[in-house]
């Protein structure tokens, strides 16, 4: 089954794949986030491909047991390769997935030239996810993770994070 260009995942591991969650944001799953780069299935065992969302991520080791844990309980085997390249980007977050992040109340990110200009420059582009203003400005280039920039809504007044687009 392919999931997007270029990212095979065998269509029975795709449910058991599906259910496990990215750990920083749970109401997402690792595929919908798109670390998952290659599920395949070879006899009973199963050889996981992830790429991960910045190096260094604290969370892949914890993906990395998770998958490792749902297969096992399915009775497959399973090794789990920590790939670098391609690099992870935003772009590889489902359409399903940035709706569960908005519907979570983290803003998905816009894409790289309107993430520079809202980053740099201050351009209210931005959608709260609570209200759906784009009346939002920065309070914080970092949020409640590296990848995340903090915003604030001047209409509704929430804070919320922004998932910053890398590319």
């Amino acid at each position: 089954m392919t999931v997007e260009q270029g990212v095979h995942i065998d269509e029975v591991l795709f449910p058991i794949l599906e259910k496990v969650s990215d750990p920083e944001i749970p109401v997402l799953s690792i595929l919908e986030m798109g670390v998952v780069r290659s599920a395949t299935l070879k006899d009973d065992h199963v050889h996981v491909k992830i790429t991960p969302t910045y190096s260094g991520c604290p969370a892949m080791d914890v993906i990395g047991d998770d998958i490792k844990k749902a297969l096992d309980e399915q009775g497959y085997t399973s090794e789990v390769e920590l790939i670098l390249s391609p690099a992870w980007t935003t772009d590889w977050i489902t359409a399903k997935g940035r709706k569960a992040l908005e519907d979570y109340g983290i803003a998905a990110p816009l894409g790289a030239e309107a993430d520079k200009g809202v980053l740099l420059h201050g351009k209210r582009l931005v959608k709260c996810p609570q209200c759906g203003s784009h009346n939002t400005r920065m309070v914080s280039q970092f949020g409640s993770t590296a990848c995340k920039a903090q915003f604030q809504c001047d209409d509704c007044q929430e804070p919320f994070d922004y998932f910053k687009c890398l590319k």
